[in-house]
């Protein structure tokens, strides 16, 4: 199936907004396709083109025990023939059952490596990835690197291709961030006179210095205008206490779609406070990217 790109454009008429004369957009980058949706193909489609054009045939990648970015590269590797080899943080993982998670990496044919946390701190150095192919038996003539997240300069250029499809509709897109590519890259393909917002969905305001330092590999420099509001969080990655849990029915229920938790619930709710607290002048527009949809087995 070909990726449907631009996705699709969805005004979403919400009286939350519009009481205060701003108009919601929804940038489904989720119908992008079922299997790599939205950031994650933007993001990997360069990477697996880089990697087939060098000639290496299994992706080494890593992520946390729920990490999209694995389920995506697994899904990548099943369908265009790269053997996948996922480096998870946790070593004890390596003894218990599967969560959904890595299990639909596992039935996509993606090895698993469980490292302890203080050798997944190390993954960005060259060493760290030789020795983690040297431990699965792997060439390393034959293996392409693909950074957490996929965030990498790549990356950042493929995800320009979202700002430049949102190029005058909005004065503020939103998207969630993990590892800060497609705020980066949604940034700099972004139009005069347009923000791009990013809200973490971990926290620790790192995120700051991870985005200039990949917008200046990506772009020789800082590009576009975006920041970062670290108040949606909610206690960290895959937390989704009953607050953010009651917020994404209620957004089911008014728009009829499923809300993806982890990150697209708190987009969502970052730009609903922002609309209450007058944020954004009447008479704009506001943007926010679907990056995902939940897992079937986890949709509500």
């Amino acid at each position: 199936m070909r990726p449907r790109l631009p996705s699709p454009l969805h005004p979403a008429e919400d009286e939350r907004f519009a009481r205060r004369g701003v108009r919601l957009l929804l940038k489904r980058d989720d119908l992008i396709h079922p299997e790599l949706p939205g950031n994650k193909w933007r993001k990997l489609a360069p990477n697996l083109r880089a990697a087939a054009a060098s000639g290496r045939r299994t992706l080494l990648t890593f992520g946390g025990a729920y990490s999209n970015h694995l389920r995506a590269t697994a899904a990548a590797g099943r369908l265009l023939g790269f053997a996948t080899v996922g480096v998870v943080r946790g070593e004890e993982l390596a003894d218990r059952p599967l969560n959904a998670s890595l299990a639909r990496c596992a039935a996509d044919g993606m090895r698993l490596l469980f490292v302890s946390r203080a050798e997944y701190r190390r993954k960005a150095e060259p060493a760290a990835a030789a020795a983690l192919s040297s431990r699965a038996g792997l060439d390393p003539g034959d293996v392409y690197v693909v950074p957490e997240g996929g965030s990498n300069a790549l990356a950042a250029h493929g995800c320009a291709e979202l700002g430049r499809e949102l190029r005058g509709v909005a004065a503020t897109v939103a998207v969630a961030c993990g590892t800060g590519g497609t705020l980066a890259g949604l940034a700099a393909g972004l139009g005069a006179g347009q923000t791009a917002l990013g809200f973490p969905v971990l926290k620790g305001g790192f995120l700051d210095g991870e985005i200039r330092a990949l917008q200046h590999t990506a772009f020789t420099g800082p590009a576009g205008d975006w920041h970062l509001d670290d108040r949606f969080h909610f206690g960290g990655f895959a937390r989704v206490p009953p607050e953010l849990e009651s917020f994404a029915r209620d957004f089911e229920d008014r728009h009829g779609f499923a809300v993806e938790r982890l990150y697209v619930a708190k987009t969502l709710y970052g730009l609903t406070t922002l609309a209450a607290e007058g944020a954004f002048p009447p008479g704009t527009a506001v943007a926010a990217v679907v990056t995902g949809a939940p897992e079937p087995s986890a949709a509500p």
